[in-house]
């Protein structure tokens, strides 16, 4: 009996606690897709061990979503950090359904797999996706470009394989409307990986400087707007480095030079999805917050309980910025200098 065939895979990593939100927003995303598009679908886990059980709390996220079944992925031999080899294992399991169409997050990892699987294949790939539709007799992908300011949008035929990287800035972990599906379906999927594929391995990951980092890259921002005096702004700078925050700032602020455009935030600078954004000093203009309506978490701070940031806001707080940041600054000093964690 032929195995089944699935043409879409959304690649997935779960921990031990089950399917953080990245991957259940790539599911809601595979869902839609596999619905709009008229395919069949099926989430893909690539494990190192010989056991291919999944932790129960992500076999009931994947029933949520309406996953109809997930691919263990095994080597015969432990993938650990060999980039090739984690890419020939996806690669081998895409052409082993007969799947043309491959999604993965754009994080750290995905952005590294995607093309070495998509040259496995002998397909094309597309990075930081935000949209993928039917449209012109294929598939219509589109994905943001010059500083997501405009968008780009490419069809796809369906003749060669595909392998996107999907912007976790549109990723929702929400499940998608309808029943929940049944416990999925897991099958194991071995993969021949040639020893070849084992030869480069990855020894060390450098985390990011915070100070250094593309803000649209950042995890958590602290953002400065007029509010802001130059001795409050550099006592800001030194509070966003001890907690390891990217600076960035509004355009009035970079007006005055004292950050340079690469640090701006707002529709004529960066638009950014933090899972952490701090405005302090800032009034909310639709400018503004345009730029920051992808963060996953938003706070302020401001001395006017009217400005309109609050309303973009998850949390607000009322108070002078010029006494708040002091305080916070000599609180973390004190942290910081007594080896605790700030």
């Amino acid at each position: 009996m032929p195995p089944a065939r699935e043409d879409l895979l959304v690649i997935v990593t779960p921990g031990e606690d089950g399917l953080g939100d990245t991957a259940k927003g790539m599911l809601t995303l595979g869902r839609r897709a596999a619905a709009r598009l008229g395919l069949a679908w099926a989430a893909a886990v690539l494990a190192d061990g010989e056991d291919p059980e999944l932790p129960e709390a992500a076999l009931e996220t994947l029933a949520d979503h309406g996953v109809p079944g997930v691919l263990v992925i095994r080597a015969g031999r432990p993938l650990g950090d060999f980039p090739e080899a984690r890419a020939e294992a996806l690669a081998g399991a895409a052409r082993a359904r007969a799947a043309r169409l491959v999604l993965m997050a754009h994080d750290s990892a995905g952005a590294s797999l995607a093309p070495r699987v998509a040259a496995a294949l002998g397909g094309a790939v597309l990075t930081e996706c935000v949209a993928v539709e039917p449209g012109d007799g294929g598939v219509r992908v589109s994905r943001r470009a010059l500083g997501d300011r405009l968008a780009e949008t490419f069809l796809w035929d369906r003749a060669s394989p595909l392998v996107l990287t999907v912007h976790q800035g549109c990723l929702s972990p929400v499940p998608p409307a309808g029943p929940p599906g049944g416990r999925p379906v897991v099958e194991a999927v071995e993969v021949p990986v040639p020893d070849g594929a084992f030869r480069s391995r990855v020894v060390e990951r450098i985390p990011p400087d915070p100070r250094t980092v593309d803000v649209s890259e950042a995890e958590v921002i602290f953002c400065a707007g007029k509010g802001f005096d130059r001795e409050s702004f550099e006592r800001f700078r030194e509070l966003a480095g001890l907690l390891n925050a990217s600076l960035g700032v509004t355009r009035p602020v970079y007006d005055l030079g004292w950050a340079g455009f690469e640090r701006m935030i707002g529709q004529t600078g960066k638009t950014v999805a933090p899972r952490l954004y701090l405005g302090v000093g800032i009034s909310g203009s639709m400018h503004h917050v345009g730029g920051i309506r992808d963060a996953r978490r938003i706070v302020c701070l401001n001395i006017d309980p009217r400005a309109p940031m609050f309303a973009a806001s998850d949390e607000g707080f009322v108070g002078d910025l010029r006494e708040v940041i002091p305080l916070l600054l000599d609180r973390v000093r004190a942290r910081t200098a007594g080896g605790g964690a700030p």
